[in-house]
Parts: C-alpha cells; sequence; structure tokens
C-alpha cells in the first residue's frame, strides 16, 4: 500500500511537471484535512509523510495561555494548567505538540475531502510555478501553437502546456490566425488572475522586429552592431535604423545577410511585411536623409527649435518620398523623432531667395562625439631577474703558416685554325636551295609575309545602320579576301 502510495505521487510529478516537495506538502494538506474531519482533533493538525517508505504521523499543535478566560478559540488555545497535564515543560506563549496514533484516515467522505484539498494544492502549485518561471521573461520571444480563436482574442499554447492570450489589440490586422498554426510572439506582461497567471503576448509591437533582428542576425547578439531605433506599422512596413560600433563591417549588410537570407527569414515571420534597414547617423541631417530612402534627399534643414527637419527632394520623387497615404514620411518622423517637412526642389529655392527653407543656411549643429569603448588595462610581467655572464678571458690563436706559393707552368696561346670554319661556310652554301630553309633570315621572311596577306583580310562591320537604326548584318561572319583572286 504504501509502496503504490509512492508510485502515485510519482505519477503526480511526471503529469503535473511539479516537484516532488511541492507534491508531498499538497498531499499531506488533504492528508490533515480528512484527519481533521474524521477524528474531530483539537489545534491545528499536521500531517507529515516519509519520503522513502510512505508511513504518516499526525501532530496536533495548540497555543498555551494562562487561565480559561484568557482563551479566545477553544481549537487553538489551552490553558497552562491543562497543557502541563501533556507536557510539563510548556510555559504561557509556547506551542503544545501532541502526537496522535492513526494508521486509517477514513472514509468516502473523508477521502473526498482529501482529494479536493490535494487538488486545489496542486492547482495552485502550478499557477505560481508558471508565474515565477515567466515572470521576469517580459521582452522575450515565445513559439506556440493556435489552441482556438475567440472573438476578441487568441489563444496560444506553449510548448510546456501553458496557455497564453493573444488580445485583439495586441494582433496583426492583415494576419489570420488559425488552429494549430505555429506562431512567434514576444511576451508582453504576465498577470495574476483569479484563474491563476495571465501571460499576455503580442506580435504587433516594434519590438518583437527587434528581437527576431537579434535571433536571426549573429552580429547584433554579440553587440557588434546595435539597433538604434524601429518604427513599425504592423502588416504593412517598418523602418529600422542599424549602427556598427566596430570599424570595418557593414550593418546593412550584416542584417540583409548573404542573398537576402536573413531578412527574407525575417520578413516571411512577419507574413511579407516590408522591411527597410537604415543607416542611422550621429549627425541628425545625414539620418533624416537615410530615414527617407528611397527617395533621394537634396538637402536637409534642422531647426531646434520647433523640433523641424525640412527637406528638399526632386519634384519628380515628391510623391515617394512622402509614401503611400504619407507612409514614408510617418515612419521617418518615428523613426528619427523630428517633425518632417518635404518641399519639391522648385519651392525650395524660391524659398531660399527669401532666405528660408532647406536650401537656406543654416548654423552648425553639435554632434556628439563617438564614445571610445572601454579598455581593459594590461597587466605588463616584472621584469624577470637574470645572472649576469661573465665573459671568459680572450685566448691568442696562433695563425697557421701560410704554404708555398706553387709554380703554375706557363701558357703558349696558340692561333685559331680557320679551315674547319670555312668549311662549314662552303657546306651550307652548297646544300641551299629554294625549296629548303636553312638560316633565320629566311623564316623572319617568311613570318613577315604571311603577317602581310593576315592584314589584307578585314572582318566586315557586325551590325549596319539602316533607317531604323542599327541592324544585324547576316554576312558578318564571312571573310572578304583582297588581292586573293
Amino acid at each position: 500500500m504504501k509502496t503504490d502510495f509512492l508510485l502515485a505521487i510519482k505519477q503526480l510529478h511526471s503529469d503535473k511537471n511539479l516537484d516532488d516537495e511541492v507534491i508531498f506538502h499538497a498531499v499531506e494538506r488533504g492528508m490533515a484535512a480528512a484527519v481533521k474531519r474524521r477524528y474531530e482533533l483539537p489545534g491545528n493538525v499536521i500531517v507529515s509523510i516519509d519520503r522513502y517508505d510512505g508511513s504518516m504521523q499526525v501532530w496536533s499543535e495548540r497555543e498555551v495561555v494562562e487561565i480559561e478566560e484568557d482563551i479566545s478559540d477553544p481549537d487553538l488555545q489551552i490553558e497552562l494548567e491543562q497543557a502541563r497535564l501533556s507536557d510539563a515543560a510548556v510555559h504561557i506563549g509556547s506551542t503544545l505538540r501532541e502526537k496522535h496514533d492513526i494508521e486509517n484516515v477514513g472514509g468516502r467522505i473523508e477521502a473526498q475531502t482529501a482529494k479536493q484539498v490535494v487538488l486545489q494544492a496542486l492547482r495552485e502549485a502550478e499557477r505560481e510555478a508558471v508565474f515565477t518561471k515567466y515572470s521576469g521573461e517580459e521582452g522575450g520571444i515565445v513559439s506556440g501553437d493556435v489552441q482556438r480563436v475567440e472573438p476578441h482574442q487568441v489563444i496560444v499554447e506553449l510548448g510546456d502546456h501553458t496557455e497564453t492570450v493573444m488580445p485583439a489589440q495586441e494582433q496583426v490586422r492583415m494576419e489570420r490566425y488559425r488552429t494549430g498554426q505555429r506562431v512567434k510572439a514576444i511576451m508582453v506582461e504576465v498577470l495574476r488572475a483569479n484563474k491563476g497567471p495571465q501571460i499576455v503576448i503580442s506580435r504587433s509591437r516594434p519590438e518583437f522586429v527587434r528581437r527576431l533582428f537579434e535571433l536571426e542576425v549573429p552580429e547584433i547578439m554579440r553587440g557588434v552592431v546595435e539597433i538604434r531605433g524601429v518604427a513599425r506599422e504592423p502588416g504593412h512596413r517598418t523602418k529600422i535604423a542599424v549602427w556598427s560600433r566596430q570599424t570595418g563591417i557593414d550593418p546593412i549588410g550584416s542584417c540583409i545577410g548573404m542573398r537576402a537570407m536573413r531578412i527574407q527569414n525575417i520578413v516571411n515571420e512577419l507574413h511579407g511585411e516590408r522591411v527597410d534597414v537604415v543607416q542611422w547617423d550621429r549627425d541628425p541631417r545625414r539620418f533624416v536623409e537615410h530615414a527617407l530612402s528611397p527617395a533621394q534627399i537634396l538637402a536637409v534643414r534642422i531647426d531646434p527649435e520647433t523640433n523641424t527637419a525640412e527637406c528638399a527632394v526632386p519634384d519628380m520623387q515628391l510623391s515617394l518620398a512622402i509614401g503611400r497615404e504619407g507612409q514614408n514620411a510617418r515612419l521617418a518622423a518615428r523613426l528619427t523623432g523630428f517633425r518632417i517637412d518635404i518641399k519639391p526642389q522648385t519651392v525650395a529655392e524660391r524659398l531660399q531667395q527669401e532666405g528660408r527653407g532647406p536650401f537656406a543656411p543654416q548654423a552648425e549643429i553639435e554632434i556628439e562625439p563617438e564614445p571610445i569603448p572601454e579598455q581593459k588595462p594590461i597587466r605588463v610581467a616584472p621584469p624577470v631577474e637574470r645572472p649576469s655572464v661573465v665573459a671568459p678571458p680572450p685566448v691568442e690563436v696562433t695563425p697557421p703558416p701560410a704554404p708555398p706559393p706553387v709554380e703554375q707552368p706557363a701558357v703558349v696561346e696558340e692561333e685559331p685554325e680557320l679551315e674547319p670554319v670555312l668549311q662549314a661556310t662552303e657546306i651550307a652554301s652548297a646544300t641551299r636551295d629554294d625549296g629548303q630553309i636553312r638560316f633565320a633570315e629566311d623564316v623572319l621572311r617568311r613570318e613577315q609575309e604571311q603577317q602581310q596577306q593576315r592584314d589584307r583580310r578585314r572582318r566586315r562591320p557586325r551590325y549596319h545602320e539602316s533607317d531604323e537604326g542599327l541592324e544585324d548584318d547576316p554576312y558578318a561572319e564571312y571573310l572578304e579576301y583582297e588581292g586573293e583572286f
């Protein structure tokens, strides 16, 4: 029986994914309620279950007061004289603890009471475990399956059977969710509710795009590339400003990836939402130019008093700079923090004559210097004292005696013989004829003749001009020879 009891607790541990001690405490609370109901024990009943053999011990605790008139709750308090009949060492204010020998808890009613208490304790333990696990994870990415779609919210179940809620204001209007669909979202907050902790997730916040870039781009995770701002209209378009902390690393190229694989994965997760990656700059004028891409910006004038950026664009690109329904300019204003006023080039030049507009002169803007990264001090090892080496005294070396000079025999110059040379010349001239090549000047002469023949050949042009323009010449592949026939 005791072995079955321990097996049942192990089964609860695997089903509820709770610690063994949490389950033991829940069972002890249920057994205490059943024992108190069955035997009507006074005081606070405490049940302890042995973790190895499953044996159960029962105690009851009551507070000791001086006289009977001081008792406010007879079930939890006892006077001093009566308490000393059980334990002579008690005193006023101490706790009287009595042990009870109980083998059988009770019948069906007591077992039902114990079951209800155990289930309630397990539910509370599960809720507390979920709240403890996710209370510090706000802002992180979670993934799960859509369990059900309700009119005003979507219930997403995580991998550990934890339910999360995606309210209507945290959803993307362009997206449609279906049961069983795998989705990613950002955890917004964890709340305590009557039915347990409530986890709220979102797919519409700009922080969701930021977390996707951190997961997809290793340079952002390592801190080499930094995200300085995100402006988003969920389901339509997002602008993100990036900056490189390390010289030689392209922040935009790092976010896009080879063959645009990184940015394509993010766009697929956002269900086709357009993502523009722009370069952040310390100069606000250049930052505004980058934020208004892909439009070409001719000039930018910053007004610090009104926090306005006046921009001049070519007349043909005014609609491109503003965007559909003002979307491009609106996202650029959110990204940079300026009120952006876009003017065509003709209007900006007319305002320049009046001393106003984007082309008007402006004071220099104070740009914050780039922070210098902290460098760890370099520890230099102390010099090692080496023992001095005493050089040995010089040794006098006596050079060996020089060998006696050797007498070389005198060389007598002989006159060269001219007969072999004359014989070779006579043989070469005698064996030369017109059909054979014997000397280098004949080879050079033959190559010059061949080159002159090649120069006489010319290739016709590939195209010829007609009334309608350049046309292909069908005879361009043939060669014409001059002087061959």
